[in-house]
């Protein structure tokens, strides 16, 4: 017996009904990006490596250490090689142009072109490829079957009249030195040419990675597409999986989604103003609020400009000499390269030393101080509650000033919610023109947990009520064993057909009531009834009984499952009757 295949270590399944609460977070996102002006972009799920290496600094443990990275392979330019190759046969007068007429451009479309020999008129129909292979040979023997056919003779009377006349002699161009398959192949009326080009056909190798987070992404969408020429600020929003190669733990996967969103623009946008800032954080506020998360804590810092970056991290490594000796691996080579990343260590030993080195807000220029007061003084205006941690740092190189976390009790150690942070100068490190931004990112598996722990506290605090229910996307979440879950939302009915001949007409019937918005689950003529009630107990709300009796008077025995009523409805009247709400 094969080995069975399972999923990958550090990725996992998403099944129903757990997605019915991912749907539920994404769907509540969605609505909150919408009223404050966000649109999605959608970016490829993997960009050169440079794009990671530049962006978010070589010598952070994301790309140290995490990102999942591949060498693309050489790649033929087909295009180069017929450019070259006409540019040199014209000169060399080899080869003219064939006949321009609509025979001629098929043999375009499926990768021959036509040549003429400029002094006996001979034609050859010529194809191009990396090297000699029998799909080049299939498609010139097409080619010329198909140029001497009735059909062509037809159509284009006077380029078959030409073809037929001089004879088709076949040509297939490949770069110099690759012919090695010609003495494995038929290729005896074909000339295989090495052509020698003076441009480069084969592109280098480029390494590749999955994105391991979004924002570089974004910003280089944004450079790419020229979104600053517009003049207006760009309020972006996206969903989609990242992947890290780090070790799997709670809430922690090598494939991860990320619910995230980015503010950026020329300067002349107003993309600087701390009331961007102060935007997001408020937007992110409302959207926990909005998904029932209580008990949040937005912790806030400024890292300055990058000039402050810099002047702190000079006094952060002479900070460091005399105790690095006592810290981990990790920080005592961030000590060296990076030492604002020691501020992010998580080994509890290290905690007491940590504590004792100097705090960037002493680091800051007049200007990041007058930006974190604003930042601060409209967070007060608004209403949003923040703490203030001099330790806080982003793991990513491109964060500047604001920088901030939302973290949550229920998570445990590793408590982070969500983070992001102004990244004023990441446009012009990946050679775009100026555009201040800030943004954030949120992984779903950790807002689902939190949401799930914040259901289960209410569900011990509800014990009078054991089939303790919340509405959650139409549906409902059910206690089960002490733990919440989202369960799929029922279907307003199941119809079951008496038979299978009558499968066909309660087709028909699920058909007729889908289009009128309700959600149907189709059942089996071959099931007994009992069968049939068993699985719409499970489904759906109703279950609509059709067999050859109800076809021919058009009435129809509904049952509810929530009150046992057995009801004769009308065929014209079922869907009113299906959409009425449950009761209680």
């Amino acid at each position: 017996m094969s080995q069975t295949l399972k999923a990958v270590r550090g990725t996992r399944d998403l099944l129903p009904p757990e997605t019915a609460l991912w749907n539920r977070i994404e769907a509540t996102a969605r609505d909150v990006f919408a009223r404050y002006n966000f649109g999605e972009i959608r970016t490829p799920v993997f960009e050169d490596t440079g794009l990671f290496a530049r962006g978010v600094g070589e010598e952070t443990d994301i790309v140290s250490k995490e990102m999942f990275s591949w060498e693309d392979g050489e790649r033929f330019d087909e295009s180069a090689l017929v450019s070259s190759w006409l540019q040199s046969v014209k000169s060399d007068k080899r080869f003219i142009d064939g006949s321009s007429g609509p025979f001629s451009q098929t043999l375009r479309e499926i990768g021959c072109h036509w040549m003429n020999h400029p002094t006996t008129g001979q034609p050859e129909f010529v194809c191009f490829g990396d090297q000699v292979s029998s799909r080049l040979v299939d498609v010139l023997r097409s080619a010329k079957k198909f140029a001497l056919s009735e059909t062509i003779r037809q159509d284009n009377p006077q380029e078959s009249e030409y073809l037929r006349r001089y004879g088709i002699k076949l040509r297939m161009v490949v770069p110099s030195g690759k012919a090695g398959a010609a003495s494995f192949l038929d290729t005896q009326e074909i000339e295989v040419e090495q052509f020698q080009s003076k441009i480069p056909v084969f592109k280098s190798k480029q390494s590749l990675t999955l994105r391991p987070e979004n924002t570089a992404g974004v910003v280089r969408a944004y450079i790419e597409n020229k979104l600053g020429e517009s003049g207006q600020l760009q309020k972006l929003y996206y969903i989609g999986p990242q992947f890290r190669r780090e070790r799997p733990q709670k809430g922690r996967y090598r494939q991860f989604s990320q619910i995230g969103a980015e503010v950026i623009g020329p300067p002349s946008s107003g993309s600087e103003s701390p009331l961007r800032d102060a935007e997001i954080l408020e937007m992110l506020a409302t959207l926990l609020d909005e998904l029932g998360i209580t008990g949040w804590t937005l912790e806030l810092n400024s890292v300055g400009s990058t000039a402050d970056r810099a002047k702190y991290n000079e006094t952060l490594r002479a900070a460091l000499v005399p105790v690095v000796s006592q810290m981990c691996v990790d920080c005592q080579r961030r000590a060296q390269t990076n030492p604002l990343r020691v501020l992010d260590c998580k080994v509890p030993a290290d905690q007491p030393i940590i504590d004792t080195l100097p705090v960037i807000a002493d680091s800051l220029d007049e200007a990041s101080r007058a930006h974190f007061a604003q930042v601060t003084a409209a967070l007060d205006a608004a209403g949003v509650p923040y703490t203030l941690n001099h330790r806080l740092v982003r793991g990513l190189d491109y964060y500047t000033r604001t920088t901030f976390e939302f973290t949550h009790g229920g998570l445990g150690a590793q408590n982070a919610l969500l983070g992001g942070g102004r990244y004023d100068g990441l446009s012009e490190m990946l050679g775009g023109p100026r555009a201040p931004g800030i943004g954030f990112a949120m992984g779903e598996d950790r807002l689902v947990l939190t949401v799930q722990a914040q259901e289960n506290a209410k569900m011990v605090a509800e014990k009078d009520r054991v089939d303790a229910k919340v509405a959650i996307v139409g549906g409902e979440v059910k206690a089960s064993a002490g733990v919440v879950t989202a369960s799929v939302p029922k279907n307003d009915a199941y119809i079951a057909p008496l038979g299978e001949s009558v499968n066909a007409a309660a087709l028909v019937l699920a058909r007729e009531l889908r289009h009128q918005g309700l959600w149907i689950e189709l059942g089996e003529g071959s099931f007994r009834l009992k069968k049939s009630f068993e699985a719409a107990d499970k489904t759906a709300r109703h279950i609509v009984i059709l067999g050859e009796d109800e076809l021919k008077s058009g009435i129809l025995t509904v049952k509810n499952f929530s009150t046992g009523i057995q009801t004769k409805v009308p065929r014209a009247e079922l869907a009113v009757f299906l959409a009425e709400p449950p009761r209680e």
